[in-house]
C-alpha cells in the first residue's frame, strides 16, 4: 500500500515561503505535470504557470522532483490518510478503494505514476521517494495491519510487509498499464488477503 503527519522535514534555504507562492508552485507544477507529463516539465515553465520568479522556486526547492514530491504528500494525505481509526477489514478496504481512485481518476495520481517511473532510472529520485514519500508511508500502512492484527481483525497469511506488498501491487500494476481498476479487484484482494481463514 502506498503518510499523514510523519514526514520527514528537508532542510530549507531562503526566507520563509509565502504560502499562497508555494500552493501556486505545487498546483502549477501538478498541472503542468498532467497536461504534458514529466519529462517535459521545467522549473521555467512552473515558475511562468505559477506567477513566481524562478529563482524563488530554486530558494525553496532543489529540483523538479522535490517540487513533485510536496505535491504528493499534500494530496495524499488530504486524498487518502492512512486511516487512524479502529482499525479493521473494512477501514483497510476503505483505504485501498481510495488509493484506487487516487490513482485512476484524480489527476493527482499522476503526479505517484511519474515519479515511480522517474525513480526506475535515476537514483536521486529513487532516494528521495523512499525517503519522504514510499518509507513514511509505508510505516503507516505497516502500522495500521499490525494493529488490525493485534485487535483479532484480519488473519493475513503473510507477514505485513508482505501483505502491503500483494495489495497494493496490483492496483499500482493497472494503473502504470493504463487499465482500469475493477471496483471488485479491491473487495478481492480483502478477503483472500486479510480476512481469517476456517480450516
Amino acid at each position: 500500500m502506498p503518510a499523514a503527519n510523519s514526514q520527514p522535514r528537508r532542510a530549507r534555504s531562503g526566507p520563509r515561503r509565502d504560502e499562497s507562492a508555494r500552493l501556486a508552485v505545487l498546483h502549477a507544477a501538478d498541472d503542468l505535470l498532467v497536461e504534458h507529463g514529466f519529462g517535459t516539465l521545467t522549473i521555467e515553465a512552473i515558475a511562468r504557470r505559477a506567477g513566481v520568479a524562478k529563482q524563488t522556486i530554486y530558494r525553496w526547492w532543489p529540483s523538479k522532483v522535490e517540487i513533485l514530491l510536496d505535491t504528493l504528500i499534500e494530496d495524499s494525505n488530504k486524498l487518502f490518510p492512512v486511516p487512524t481509526e479502529k482499525p479493521t477489514a473494512e477501514t483497510i478496504r476503505g483505504y485501498l478503494h481510495d488509493f484506487a481512485r487516487f490513482l485512476t481518476s484524480d489527476p493527482a495520481g499522476k503526479v505517484l505514476l511519474a515519479l515511480i517511473a522517474e525513480a526506475q532510472h535515476d537514483p536521486g529520485t529513487a532516494t528521495s521517494f523512499q525517503t519522504r514519500y514510499l518509507g513514511p508511508r509505508r510505516d503507516q500502512e505497516r502500522d495500521l495491519l499490525v494493529r488490525a492484527i493485534d485487535a483479532g481483525e484480519i488473519s493475513p497469511s503473510l507477514g505485513p510487509d508482505a501483505t502491503i506488498d500483494a495489495l497494493v501491487g496490483p492496483l499500482l500494476y493497472c494503473a502504470l498499464t493504463g487499465s482500469s481498476i475493477p471496483r471488485d479487484l479491491v473487495d478481492t484482494l480483502v478477503e483472500d488477503l486479510l480476512r481469517p481463514r476456517s480450516n
